[in-house]
């Protein structure tokens, strides 16, 4: 019987084996550095609901990324997702975001408890306010005006869908480009 070797001895193949075996190891254990560049839009997650601030620079939707329902932004100029914090409370389901016209407000439904309450989110003091707390009846598909003053939505208080208009009043910071004059009433 004739003994056949292709150059390497068996005790190198299993060195071999071991290295790859050890540097795939560190390669899955290494942690990933998150790019400060740009990062694609879509996932392998429900991606959903999506709505655009009015000048057309950030986009609102609704994500499972993080293991439950949240409202995430993302900056469709600079191509990265823009923090917001205490936005999505752990306890809430969010739904349905509307921007205002450069993205300062955020409209939105959320729901804890099962009750569905309209919330607004302000980016510049980074908290969310109930505006429909107390409100009789179901509420949805809450949209705000560009200026962030005016927010209508759908309620179920009189037993239909209706379409109800909140104002915010005039004494709220309106979202406008900075000089330009507002346009509410």
């Amino acid at each position: 019987m004739k003994r056949l070797t292709c150059g390497l001895g068996i005790h190198t193949w299993v060195k071999w084996g071991i290295w790859f075996s050890m540097a795939g190891l560190v390669v899955a254990c290494t942690p990933v550095n998150r790019s400060t560049g740009p990062v694609a839009l879509n996932s392998r997650y429900t991606d959903e609901q999506p709505a655009l601030s009015g000048n057309g620079r950030l986009l609102a939707f609704v994500s499972n990324r993080n293991g439950s329902r949240q409202i995430w932004l993302y900056d469709l100029q600079q191509r990265q997702f823009v923090d917001v914090p205490r936005l999505n409370r752990q306890d809430a389901i969010a739904e349905n975001p509307s921007l205002s016209q450069n993205g300062r407000y955020i409209v939105y439904i959320a729901s804890d408890q099962g009750r569905p309450e309209v919330e607004l989110y302000d980016r510049s003091t980074k908290s969310s306010q109930i505006l429909t707390m107390g409100y009789r009846g179901w509420v949805r598909n809450p949209s705000i005006s560009p200026d962030g003053r005016y927010i209508a939505f759908e309620s179920g208080s009189r037993g239909q869908w209706d379409i109800e208009v909140l104002d915010r009043g005039s004494n709220i910071e309106l979202d406008i480009p900075d000089g330009s004059p507002s346009a509410s009433p």
